[in-house]
């Protein structure tokens, strides 16, 4: 099964680069498209409102808002394996 990643981002944000590296070790578990936008671009905007995403970075598996803020691994490989 292929999950769609949607990874909100913001440059010099040390917990999104912990993110991005937590999403490309999983990339290598799980079949994951990863679509990287920019927090502060008008569709990171968009999206972070009508996800409820409060800062970065911002998650959201197949369009469903999964965390924001400190990615857990342990929790992202749970939900990718249920």
């Amino acid at each position: 099964m292929t999950y769609r990643i949607t990874f909100l981002t913001q440059q010099s944000c040390h917990l999104c680069d912990q993110a991005k590296t937590t999403l490309d070790e999983l990339n290598g578990d799980f079949d994951l498209t990863i679509d990287e936008i920019p927090i502060d671009s008008p569709e990171g905007r968009s999206v972070a409102a009508s996800a409820g995403i409060m800062f970065p970075p911002g998650v959201l598996i197949d369009g469903t808002p999964f965390s924001y803020g400190r990615l857990s691994a342990r929790k992202l490989r749970k939900a990718l394996s249920d």
